[in-house]
């Protein structure tokens, strides 16, 4: 399918959001990829990696881009040949990003149990506040907490970083799809709007920098 959403967070933020239904085939058929590229695609052992990897081409083409304004840094930070900042994820069906003026960072990640077992890896003075008791209300704000934790450090993108030790998400609700977060990186202290939004069964995780 085509687009499946598209936000206009702010004038000059928008996040746009794909639905991978394609084939493989036409994808490819859809994009225009220069060499460096294609070549990547070709390692790709995965066809699931190889349609959203097309897909956040189809994204950038939305925005008026093409693959040859997408660039990745020497530590794989993506950055556009103008002056915008973008962000990318992709998980399972979905792939999304966000094009902005401003410093952001997004995540996608599908809803499921399987978080409850690496929890106190990424998580710390967070447990304060989360319930386990409540199961399903606790694996969707440990889904939260894991993509602010991960849209963050694709804005910092620096080596050394710890989700659990350097990364703080402020208590939340549900309802609120907003919250607070800071990192704590050596002498660097940086503060955060984290937001966040259930589409199907998967969370949708934004970040920016205050």
């Amino acid at each position: 399918m085509p687009l499946h959403q598209t936000i206009q967070f702010t004038p000059t933020t928008q996040i746009l959001i794909w639905k991978i239904t394609e084939s493989f085939e036409e994808l490819l058929d859809k994009v225009v990829l220069k060499e460096k590229t294609q070549l990547r695609l070709n390692g790709m052992k995965s066809q699931m990696h190889q349609r959203a990897f097309l897909s956040v081409r189809m994204l950038i083409q939305e925005m008026g881009f093409t693959d040859h304004d997408l660039h990745y840094d020497e530590f794989g930070k993506p950055y556009l040949s103008c002056h915008n900042y973008i962000s990318i994820t992709h998980s399972h069906n979905f792939a999304a990003i966000i094009i902005s003026e401003e410093t952001v960072g997004i995540d996608m990640e599908l809803q499921r149990e399987k978080i409850l077992r690496i929890a106190d890896k990424f998580v710390d003075r967070e447990f304060d506040y989360l319930n386990p008791d409540v199961l399903e209300e606790y694996i969707k704000k440990l889904t939260v907490i894991w993509g602010a934790k991960e849209a963050i450090f694709k804005i910092r993108n620096e080596k050394g970083i710890s989700f659990k030790d350097h990364i703080r998400v402020n208590s939340f609700s549900l309802e609120e799809n907003k919250t607070l977060a800071s990192l704590h990186f050596d002498d660097l202290v940086k503060d955060f709007v984290v937001y966040y939004e259930e589409i199907e069964n998967f969370t949708l995780v934004y970040a920016l920098e205050k």
